[in-house]
């Protein structure tokens, strides 16, 4: 995404939802295996960087960039999540000040109000390392993955504006260019897909 450099920032506090796309039996979050991380002096290619982002290319923008910049902190990531398993109580605005009560970067405060996004990076910390790790390298590759498996899922008809997010393309430097931006700034919904199901096979 070359308009946009993602930074932690102060974190929106938003009420969180879930919107599920279907295939066609029922809903699978597929456990991709992360690609294998390159020799110190090489960089992930285009394809590798395809299949280390398609589980999150989706996700809104607000959400996207907080993610990417958490995944930069894995241990924090898993510190956190289990603390969130410590304190199943905390909700709210009562875990959102609890959260930023902890000694961790605001990217991976702001994430605890999404569970689902937590278990994630914390049930796959490779995966989370090693996209972290990339988006630390090779920011600018790592925003062009995401535009690209953006596109192909809107050219497959499998990506376009709902009542819960509205899906902008506009341009940039003469390429087209996707937001993904939620329709209510005050809710955001965390897709949840399978990504093979949206692409094919990695």
């Amino acid at each position: 995404m070359p308009r946009k450099a993602f930074s932690a920032g102060t974190p929106v506090m938003v009420a969180v939802l879930v919107a599920i796309l279907l295939s066609g039996s029922g809903v699978v979050l597929a456990q991709q295996a992360p690609p294998a991380p390159p020799p110190p002096d090489q960089s992930l290619s285009p394809d590798q960087l395809n299949d280390l982002v398609a589980p999150i290319a989706l996700y809104p923008d607000p959400l996207l960039s907080q993610l990417l910049v958490a995944a930069t902190y894995p241990l924090e990531v898993v510190q956190a999540f289990q603390w969130q398993q410590k304190n199943p109580g905390l909700t709210g605005p009562d875990l959102t000040q609890a959260a930023q009560q902890q000694n961790w970067d605001a990217s991976v405060q702001a994430l605890v109000i999404y569970p689902d996004v937590m278990k994630r990076l914390n049930d796959d910390v490779a995966w989370t390392t090693n996209l972290g790790n990339a988006f630390l390298a090779q920011q600018q590759d790592v925003m062009d993955a995401v535009q690209r498996m953006r596109q192909k899922a809107q050219q497959a008809g499998k990506l376009q504006s709902t009542p819960q997010e509205n899906v902008v393309t506009t341009s940039d430097a003469g390429q087209p260019y996707i937001d993904i931006e939620p329709a209510s700034p005050d809710i955001i919904y965390v897709p949840v897909y399978d990504p093979v199901w949206i692409w094919g096979a990695p």
